[in-house]
């Protein structure tokens, strides 16, 4: 069985998300589970001292952290986000991830769409 809009993921069944990812040593693993002009969900593995550097977005990104913990710069501001706890990163404003010790995180961006959608 397959799920319409969602990929990489078993439909009907009680997952456990932070299983869907492992950490690979120096590495960011991901794994995407819906993509689209709407919208984006993706698990994120990272192992300690990995980060995504600074960059933008046109969409609204939304991290829960699912395990361990992460530096999340947003404009000049770091937050420290924990497992259990979300942060938004607004489009347009620069954003960084970065992994003091092995942390999960979902991720979740809404892109705008245009009115010719």
């Amino acid at each position: 069985m397959s799920t319409k809009y969602l990929k990489n993921i078993m439909p009907e069944e009680v997952l456990d998300l932070t299983k869907l990812v492992e950490y690979q040593p120096r590495q960011v693993v991901s794994r995407t589970l819906v993509q689209n002009r709407a919208i984006s969900i993706t698990l994120f593995a990272f192992d300690q001292g990995e980060e995504i550097s600074a960059h933008t977005s046109n969409g609204d990104a939304m991290v829960t952290v699912l395990a361990g913990n992460a530096r999340i710069t947003i404009g000049e501001k770091d937050h420290t986000v924990a497992a259990g706890q979300t942060i938004v990163m607004p489009a347009g404003i620069p954003h960084a991830v970065a992994a003091e010790d092995q942390f999960k995180m979902l991720l979740t961006v809404v892109f705008p769409l245009t009115t010719k959608e």
